[in-house]
């Protein structure tokens, strides 16, 4: 079976309020869940693809100084 992960995360989110998204990812980390890192993936995918070269360098050095 071939499951397409970005499309069921966004569908599966898809009427889901920026609340329950919110709780999704705190949950996620908080648990350290493994299986969750692909979702989460797909979120930052889809933040990244959707926000300006200003906002990816900021992203990057939270990133770097976050490590």
């Amino acid at each position: 079976m071939n499951t397409d992960i970005r499309s069921y995360i966004k569908e599966n989110f898809k009427k889901s309020d920026q609340k329950e998204i919110r709780e999704s990812i705190e949950s996620s980390i908080k648990e350290k869940d493994e299986v969750t890192l692909p979702g989460l993936g797909v979120f930052f995918e889809i933040m990244w693809q959707n926000v300006d070269e200003n906002m990816k360098e900021k992203i990057l050095d939270a990133i770097k100084s976050s490590i």
